[in-house]
Formats: structure tokens, sequence, C-alpha cells
């Protein structure tokens, strides 16, 4: 995979977080920790678009189903949501 140099500016007191979190945490650099931070956010902000997508569907069936149905269809719609994630590209 191809990486690229992005830049960008940070207050120093963010900035001192942010060395400590990656002692704490036990990044190897700050790198490691945007990175990780970043894919955090992205996975964050594709899960809250599929339970808003999801959210549309609740109440609309008037069948009784069983906790073994609505399990099995859990089950199913966050293989689907897995899969979405996989697309992000991993450093």
């Amino acid at each position: 995979m191809v990486t690229e140099l992005v830049t960008f500016k940070m207050d120093s007191v963010l900035l001192a977080e942010v060395d400590k979190t990656v002692k704490a945490a036990g990044f190897q650099n700050r790198t490691e920790l945007i990175r990780a931070s970043l894919r955090e956010k992205v996975d964050e902000v594709k899960l809250k678009a599929a339970m808003r997508a999801l959210s549309k569907f609740r109440g609309i069936s008037h069948k009784n189903i069983t906790d073994e149905q609505i399990e099995r269809v859990r089950e199913e719609v966050f293989d689907e949501i897995k899969k979405g994630f996989k697309q992000v590209p991993r450093a």
C-alpha cells in the first residue's frame, strides 16, 4: 500500500497530550497513535451511518418473531457492517 505524507498543525497543549498518550498506551510514535485514532473515528462514523440506516426499519414488523430470529438477523447485519469496515485501508 502506498502511503502519503500528511502535514497538519496542532496546538502545544494537544501535542503534549498526544505525547503522553503515546507513552502510556505503548505506541511506537505519534504517527501510530494518530493512524489508530483516525481508523477508530472512521469506523465510528461508518457504524453510526449503518445504525441510522437500520433505525428506519425499527418497529415496521408487526409479526411475532422469536429471539432466535432476532439474533440471526443481528448477526447477519453485523457481518455486513464488518465487511464495510474491512474496506478501510490499514497501514
